[in-house]
């Protein structure tokens, strides 16, 4: 076992091979990063932006990568773990007390494992290969199952707008010449959306448009801004129309490769829309935070976490560091190429600056705000910032509590959801969105719900996992509402 010293010493020791194996990288990429630069030509204006197209872009294979656990027996170990950033040995995919996972590229495993055993520091390999875990992840729907579901969705339409007082029930298997017609179009169009598999943008956005024109009664959307490529920002309002109604904001896709994220709200918001004849609160929300990282994901690269603002050869800011509370603060990078980039200023992304807009003019009475991400199975309140508590944290942390409690039932799995502070039970992340809403938008119920798993497949879930784990965002969801219609 190392003292701290010796640890010191071996953290020198890495500092340099490290540095030499990314002096190695650099020169053979011929890229030479500079940060000012990066920030500099990302702000520059705002027309050297692309607009969004749907052609493919070069895609990142990971083939031999893998994720690690490393286990910290004491501080030093955290602190050498924590210089990451620094240095480019390797990227944190979790940081918590007593462990990190970190994603290692091929090319460096050798000198992270040599590092690792020479400081008699533990791990465990979690991903052998990241590539595999990739491929193996996601079973896109073929034609023909798209086809079949729009098909589909489009009888049911027909059905409780036109002839439910007839049939009790809907008879997908009829196809009514006064709807179909003698060879032409269908009437309605459906949507593909299903949670066996994970969905393109397009997928969840028609979605939500099937939803407006369907139920326009219940569902209505508002385009509250454009991503940085140009993308709508689509919020669905979810609401009977209650004088009085507590509202409640839902978010998901603020980080693009955590895929789950997106695939549990649109999950919450099926549910909400099928049992709407009895809700009593209002529900504003927003699948996709940030749409042009989530595309990149399926066409490029899919562990890109930050939005797509363009640096010189680097990209993105990490939307939940760029809100408006301690902005710059604990947990982030001034370095453009990290994925903990808060951006040169608060809410300098369009997408957060459209959530900002969108409070700013809104009249709902907000009681909850709540975002997805993954992943480690935590319910975490504020404060992010630092390791401080705000004077109702026993409110939080009790109503955390019971969320957890519903959802270790709601799939039958007994998954286990930790509750707590953020910054204490992780670690600090300064210009977070649940700070920002309790802070300054003075929204009691600020909650950051990180979902399945605790490591074993990290953001890579396979899509197997999507029902169970909707399961439980939906039973938090539902708690947090029980709670809000009280208060």
């Amino acid at each position: 076992m190392y003292n701290g010293r010796q640890l010191r010493t071996k953290h020198t020791k890495w500092v340099t091979l490290t540095t030499m194996a990314i002096v190695v990288f650099v020169v053979d990429a011929t890229i030479v990063v500079n940060p000012e630069i990066e920030e500099a030509v990302a702000y520059g204006s705002e027309i050297d932006q692309p607009v969004y197209r749907n052609d493919l872009q070069k895609r990142v294979i990971y083939e031999g990568d893998q994720v690690w656990r490393i286990y910290k027996h004491n501080d030093s170990v955290n602190e050498l773990v924590q210089h990451y950033d620094e240095y480019g040995s390797y990227s944190i995919w979790s940081n918590e007390p007593s462990t990190a996972d970190i994603f290692i590229r091929s090319y460096m495993l050798d000198n992270v494992e040599s590092i690792l055993k020479d400081c008699g520091i533990n791990y465990q390999v979690l991903i052998d290969d990241v590539q595999e875990a990739i491929e193996e992840e996601n079973t896109p729907l073929s034609m023909e199952m798209q086809e079949e579901l729009e098909g589909r969705k489009a009888r049911y339409v027909w059905w409780w707008q036109g002839v439910r007082s007839r049939y009790p029930r809907p008879r997908p298997l009829r196809y009514p010449a006064s709807v179909h017609g003698v060879g032409g179009p269908w009437r309605f169009r459906g949507h593909r959306m299903e949670w066996t598999s994970y969905h393109r943008l397009d997928d969840i956005h028609g979605y939500l448009n099937y939803l407006a024109e369907t139920y326009p009664d219940v569902c209505s959307i508002q385009t509250i801004g454009n991503s940085i490529e140009g993308r709508p920002l689509k919020v669905l309002r979810i609401s009977n129309g209650k004088t009085n109604a507590p509202a409640i904001w839902i978010d998901g896709g603020i980080h693009a490769r955590e895929w789950i994220s997106p695939a549990a709200v649109t999950y919450i918001i099926d549910f909400l829309v099928e049992n709407s004849e009895s809700l009593e609160t209002d529900y504003y929300i927003l699948p996709v935070v940030n749409p042009d990282g989530y595309e990149h994901t399926f066409i490029s690269d899919r562990l890109w976490r930050k939005n797509r603002r363009k640096g010189v050869n680097c990209a993105g800011i990490d939307l939940n560091r760029n809100f408006g509370y301690r902005w710059g603060g604990k947990g982030t990078s001034r370095n453009m190429c990290h994925d903990t980039y808060p951006g040169n200023k608060p809410f300098s992304e369009p997408e957060t600056d459209a959530i900002r807009n969108f409070f700013e003019n809104s009249l709902a009475d907000f009681k909850a705000y709540l975002s997805f991400h993954s992943y480690g199975q935590y319910i975490l309140y504020p404060w992010g910032y630092d390791q401080r508590l705000p004077p109702d944290y026993r409110d939080l942390d009790s109503v955390g509590r019971q969320a957890a409690e519903a959802m270790k039932k709601a799939a039958g799995d007994n998954t286990v959801y930790t509750v707590g502070n953020s910054a204490i039970t992780l670690y600090p992340a300064a210009g977070g969105s649940d700070d920002w809403a309790k802070a300054l938008l003075k929204i009691k119920y600020a909650f950051t719900i990180e979902l399945r798993d605790t490591g074993r497949y990290g953001f890579i879930l396979p899509a197997r996992y999507i029902i169970p784990t909707a399961k439980e965002a939906l039973a938090a969801i539902q708690t947090i509402t029980e709670v809000v219609k009280k208060s």
